[in-house]
């Protein structure tokens, strides 16, 4: 029998893949601002999640850990990458699409726009503490 924690993350899959099913459509849209954000906030859980994982599994598995650390990197990444998005996303409401010069300087257009730059600076923080540049910006986890 899967334990309480085992059911809670089955349960988190699931309704991930009911909101794909139901919510995202079939045909070319861009995602929303406001998707992006919600993809920006659950990453960053996952990241969390698997810093955690990593932290407890590596004084009795090291092997193990060190994979746990190098999906940890990759939801970084991945997390880098949707806030980039998020901010050359279209405007809403009026769908005009941010200049060069502002999607170059990843400016935060305010709120609540800015809440994504601060939960991004926040992990940021953690992350350069926990891996190298290199790490972060490594092609290859060299496992």
């Amino acid at each position: 029998m899967p334990t309480e924690s085992q059911a809670d993350l089955a349960y988190a899959t699931e309704a991930l893949d009911f909101h794909r099913a139901i919510t995202v459509p079939a045909g070319p849209v861009a995602a929303s601002r406001a998707e992006l954000d919600a993809l920006h906030r659950h990453i960053l859980a996952l990241y969390t999640l698997f810093d955690v994982h990593t932290t407890r599994t590596r004084p009795v598995a090291r092997t193990e850990a060190d994979h746990l650390r190098a999906v940890r990197i990759r939801l970084w990444q991945a997390a880098e990458h949707l806030h980039a998005a998020f901010h050359s996303a279209p405007y809403p409401g009026t769908g005009h699409l941010p200049s060069r010069e502002e999607c170059r300087a990843r400016l935060p257009q305010g709120a609540p726009e800015l809440t994504i730059c601060r939960r991004h600076l926040a992990t940021a923080v953690l992350v350069r503490r926990a891996h190298t540049p290199a790490e972060l910006r490594g092609p290859s986890t060299r496992l």
